[in-house]
């Protein structure tokens, strides 16, 4: 199933549950999110969905997501970060999340909106650190407005204004996911204090 047919599938209780899901559940990293928001924007454009219905329910569901996020670190993710690699949980993922959050601060969460894996697991360890939740939900709320909103109408723009756009999403959504990669991959490439290459 294409990306295309997903979204038409999924609908709006789907695409609420989806991106719910990525922004809240560690093994749930892998759900293309950015994708999705663009291709509904994209369907948006052409009549598939209403676009302020749209972009209501997805800033809804990527905010509630982060939150639950951040009460399943609180609560939960102790116990669990401290447990070996498994399938469902390699900590190699959390160390690139940590090294990220502990650079950035409360900018992570906004900033890590737009990053892949990061996205799931930023407001975990928001909650694992015990960031005052008050200051937490400012962040979520800013982060979760800009990427929810932001992602939809660009392909919403695009889905009104490219004719045929829908037989381009995919190199666009490739494009998409290696730009939101390209801070971690620049960030394995810097050196530490010392001059040695780090180690992510």
């Amino acid at each position: 199933m294409t990306v295309l047919e997903l979204v038409k599938s999924a609908g709006y209780v789907g695409l609420f549950l989806i991106i719910f899901a990525e922004s809240s559940l560690f093994f749930s990293f892998f759900l293309p999110g950015s994708s999705l928001l663009f291709t509904a924007g994209v369907l948006a454009g052409q009549g598939w969905f209403n676009i302020y219905i749209l972009v209501a329910l997805l800033a809804l569901a990527a905010i509630l997501g982060d939150s639950f996020g951040y009460w399943f670190g609180s609560k939960i993710g102790p116990a669990i970060f401290t447990k070996d690699d498994s399938r469902f949980f390699n900590k190699k993922h959390l160390k690139r999340t940590e090294l990220f959050y502990e650079k950035h601060g409360s900018k992570a969460i906004v900033i890590g909106r737009f990053i892949p894996i990061i996205r799931t697991f930023v407001p975990m360890l928001a909650g694992i650190g015990r960031m005052k939740y008050g200051i937490f939900l400012v962040y979520n709320i800013v982060g979760g407005v800009l990427w929810s909103v932001g992602v939809t109408v660009a392909g919403f723009a695009l889905g009104k204004s490219v004719s045929n756009i829908e037989h381009y999403i995919l190199p666009i959504v490739l494009i998409i996911i290696g730009t939101s990669l390209l801070p971690v991959v620049l960030e394995s490439f810097k050196k530490d204090d010392n001059g040695k290459q780090k180690t992510l």
